[in-house]
């Protein structure tokens, strides 16, 4: 690449030596003219190496697909989230309260906002699949019977905030739900025979996710989502996996037994049988990945596991592959943790480091439960953590954010304020 610059450069300096000849009639002017180009010459080949180089530097990336890159072409953007639950529905359900609630966080210098769509087995906006399904007998409507999510994100958009709509139980659903007695055989079992688990959320069923009708239930769902609201992204959590003891249903073992020839392991955190059921699920989300960059390229796919550890080995989710597949734009690992030394413990992790490198990252914190209050100190101690590391922070939940606290309304709005003291507003890519 230099010699063709040199050969570039003698050209261009011949011709700027012809052109100026014309105009000289000295011979004692043209000799120190070119002693002052041989003098200059290597100057003007490092600068024409360098621009070269820069220019290089500020193409845009493309994909294999020949789109351009969104994420390529923007800088890492703070993430500074709140999630909104079915805890936040009295909120959500009312244009007023909305409209109030997404000013504020937008005077407060947040930036985007993850409402729950996926909840208990059933959705939280008008699904003419699951209606189909007949999974969903009612229809969650805002008080004057509107489309709760579209008020939200029209809201949302209006203030500048991204909306990422969060698909919080993935594979899990409760025995009581209609998706658990409709479908029975959808879902998964340990291998004494038993279907639930205990949970967050109480007693759960497993969708199995190796099922192929699960899997496309799934995929349908998460792209009814994405193309029927203008949402920014969607988001999967550390329910789109499976507890390590599941997968013993007779589906997943005749798959594992023709795959391998030998019949799953007695021990459920045998090491090849817990990478081929988690391979299994890298496989479904790089196929959802791409069904849903195809319906809508620009789309957030967002991930907020539990740190790698616990997520691989006892939930089979390895978000780290998925992430060095290139199909995870944005990272937010969960670390609900009171204490701030493991707090940092966690957040220090390699695989967070390796994260920043290649795509925006944060973590979740806790600013509290409804029988759980968290003083503000200890989200301010935990926000300047992970702050100090480069890493972005997405409060769980909003209605912790200043209701059911410790503080003092006042107090507690105040000291949220002095979280972000200056705006970080997170580019829409249309």
């Amino acid at each position: 690449m230099v010699s063709r610059f040199n050969r570039k450069s003698e050209q261009w300096l011949v011709w700027v030596a012809n052109a100026s000849f014309k105009f000289m009639k000295s011979s004692f002017i043209v000799q120190s003219w070119r002693r002052l180009l041989k003098s200059l010459f290597p100057i003007l080949i490092l600068i024409s190496f360098v621009t070269v180089l820069l220019v290089d530097s500020f193409t845009p990336a493309i994909t294999e697909g020949g789109r351009f890159s969104a994420f390529a072409q923007l800088p890492r953007q703070e993430i500074r989230g709140v999630w909104m639950t079915t805890n936040d529905f009295d909120t959500l359900k009312n244009r007023d309260k909305v409209q109030d609630a997404v000013s504020q966080l937008r005077r407060m210098n947040f930036n985007t906002i993850y409402p729950v769509v996926w909840n208990s087995g059933y959705v939280m906006y008008p699904s003419a699949l699951a209606q189909r399904a007949g999974i969903q007998p009612f229809v969650y409507k805002g008080s004057d019977g509107h489309d709760i999510l579209a008020d939200l994100i029209n809201q949302a958009h209006r203030q500048r905030l991204l909306v990422i709509p969060w698909f919080e139980f993935g594979f899990m659903a409760p025995p009581t739900s209609e998706l658990a007695m409709n479908y029975p055989d959808w879902f998964t079992q340990k291998r004494d025979g038993s279907q639930t688990s205990i949970s967050a959320a109480g007693e759960v069923m497993w969708l199995n996710p190796f099922f192929p009708q699960v899997q496309q239930f799934i995929t349908n769902l998460v792209l009814e989502t994405v193309t029927q609201y203008d949402a920014d992204g969607i988001q999967f959590d550390d329910h789109m996996s499976l507890p390590h003891e599941f997968g013993y249903d007779q589906y997943t073992v005749a798959l594992y037994t023709k795959e391998t020839k030998n019949p799953p392991p007695n021990n459920p955190q045998d090491a090849a049988w817990v990478k081929w059921r988690a391979d299994k699920i890298t496989a479904f989300m790089v196929k959802l990945n791409q069904a849903v960059k195809q319906r809508k390229p620009q789309a957030i796919f967002s991930v907020s596991p539990n740190y790698y550890d616990l997520a691989y080995k006892f939930h089979l989710q390895d978000w780290l592959g998925w992430m060095r597949q290139n199909i995870v734009d944005e990272l937010i690992v969960q670390i609900y943790r009171p204490e701030l030394k493991s707090f940092v413990a966690n957040i220090s992790r390699a695989e967070i480091q390796e994260a920043q490198q290649r795509i925006p990252t944060g973590v979740g914190i806790m600013t509290g439960l409804r029988n759980n209050p968290v003083p503000m100190q200890q989200i301010k101690s935990q926000v300047r953590a992970a702050q100090e590391r480069g890493l972005g922070v997405i409060f769980f939940y909003y209605e912790s954010l200043w209701n059911d606290a410790l503080e003092s309304l006042t107090e507690r709005q105040a000291g949220f304020e002095n979280l972000f003291p200056s705006p970080a507003l997170r580019a829409r890519v249309e």
